[in-house]
């Protein structure tokens, strides 16, 4: 199920909203596999995130890569976003962040040096009375500055340039297609098009698409993998994804219009089950989720939705019980599956449940530790036990990992007054305490 998820403070700063879903981020991961290891990062620690967002869009951070839901829903194929990928990993491997930090600081260099010649001109020309000095001093402040903003420019076209023939190179060693990245090409070319959209090439950041096609297409299709397409499976896989942010993020009947061509297809009723979910119809929802969990018993993320729309209709019992299915099922042990179950045992109210509850909500946040929404489950929890401590622990986690500082310390304080000094919990509480955010 798609949930929206407290940002971690790079996020927060840029106001950029997540979502985690444990069934888009395998699908994502999946894809991203093959390229990372192509690209020499296999073993990096590169992490995959979800932005909600609904335009077509994907950026580097450090060792994370974000990638827009929007980028997913609009991406015909799996081999789209494959294409998007491997131009992001190639940023990575290619060390991009760290020399256009490097550029911006030369180009800051620059703009100063414009600021101070054109500082002295000023203060030359009020001297002598000369009006056109004066006046050739605002010339050399805003001439300085624009060639700095220039510089960095031409230096980003040069990287992304750089990025995109990186990217043929990682699809070419894992033998898959090009094509997905020239449609993406494409698509943004015929999107300004249609929108009228008239530019000058050198105030981008990014070379124009059709620029981006011609340097790129005899390159993609001198590719012996330049035909392949992506196997049945992996496009339902893919199809599904896109009818589960369709429901969640545009509704019932975006949903269903995208995929109106084949509306007796798994996707489409994915997206109409969901979409019955969301608008409140939980008993009919059941029934329409059935259909898929019979028609394929071994998908995880059936019997997790399933879960998730059993909790709504008010049967915790009945959900612990899918979300169980569904942690026995799923391939990637996911962390949000089993924080789900452990939601599900809590909702039960039985006092055996609550313990087990616990368990299941500690063991999948230790597999997601960035998991904020997991923390807040786990604090009621460990409140309807009576263990206010560790309530407050958890609580002080929570805002930890959504980047609220602040909030964190408070309840750590609180936490540890009621811990044996030097316990586990004491010591967890101590970390949040000392922590100082990179850069304050």
């Amino acid at each position: 199920m798609i949930l929206p998820a407290p940002p971690p403070a790079f996020a927060q700063a840029r106001n950029i909203s997540l979502v985690r879903d444990a069934e888009i981020e395998a699908l994502v991961r999946e894809y991203a596999r093959p390229v990372l290891e192509a690209a020499g990062l296999g073993r990096s620690g590169i992490e995959i995130v979800l932005v909600n967002d609904p335009s077509f869009n994907a950026f580097v951070t450090g060792r994370r890569i974000f990638i827009n839901t929007g980028t997913l829903l609009m991406s015909q194929t799996p081999n789209e976003v494959i294409g998007v990928l491997a131009h992001e990993a190639g940023h990575i491997a290619g060390g991009h962040q760290q020399r256009l930090r490097e550029q911006l600081a030369r180009a800051q260099t620059l703009a100063v040096v414009a600021t101070v010649l054109g500082v002295g001109a000023a203060v030359a020309g009020s001297a002598s009375g000369a009006r056109g000095l004066g006046q050739s001093a605002a010339g050399i402040f805003t001439g300085g500055m624009e060639a700095a903003r220039r510089s960095v420019l031409s230096y980003q076209r040069t990287e992304e340039a750089t990025a995109d023939r990186s990217a043929i190179t990682y699809l070419e060693r894992t033998g898959q297609s090009a094509k997905g990245m020239l449609a993406t090409f494409e698509r943004l070319a015929d999107s300004m098009t249609l929108a009228g959209v008239r530019v000058d090439p050198y105030q981008l950041s990014h070379p124009v698409p059709r620029e981006r096609i011609a340097n790129l297409e005899t390159l993609a299709r001198a590719s012996r993998h330049f035909d392949r397409t992506d196997p049945p499976a992996l496009q339902q896989r893919h199809d599904m994804v896109r009818a589960k942010i369709a429901a969640f993020t545009q509704g019932h009947a975006a949903a269903g219009r995208l995929f109106r061509d084949n509306p007796g297809g798994v996707p489409a009723i994915y997206a109409d089950a969901i979409g019955t979910f969301l608008s409140g119809n939980a008993r009919a929802a059941v029934s329409k989720i059935d259909t898929l969990v019979r028609a394929a018993p071994k998908n995880p993320y059936f019997h997790e939705m399933r879960g998730e729309i059993l909790m709504k209709a008010g049967r915790p019992a009945e959900a612990a019980t899918s979300f169980a299915t569904a942690m026995q099922l799923d391939p990637h042990r996911s962390g949000i599956i089993q924080i789900g179950y452990g939601q599900a045992l809590m909702a039960t109210g039985k006092q055996e449940d609550l313990r087990k509850a616990v368990n299941e909500l500690q063991a999948g946040l230790s597999r997601d530790r960035e998991y904020a929404a997991g923390y807040r489950y786990l604090a009621q929890a460990y409140g309807q036990l009576g263990d206010v401590p560790q309530a407050e622990l958890a609580t002080a986690d929570g805002h930890f990992y959504s980047g609220n500082y602040r909030d964190a310390k408070i309840f750590a304080a609180r936490a540890q007054q009621k811990m044996p000094n030097g316990s586990p919990g004491w010591l967890r509480a101590q970390d949040i305490i000392n922590y100082r955010p990179v850069g304050r």
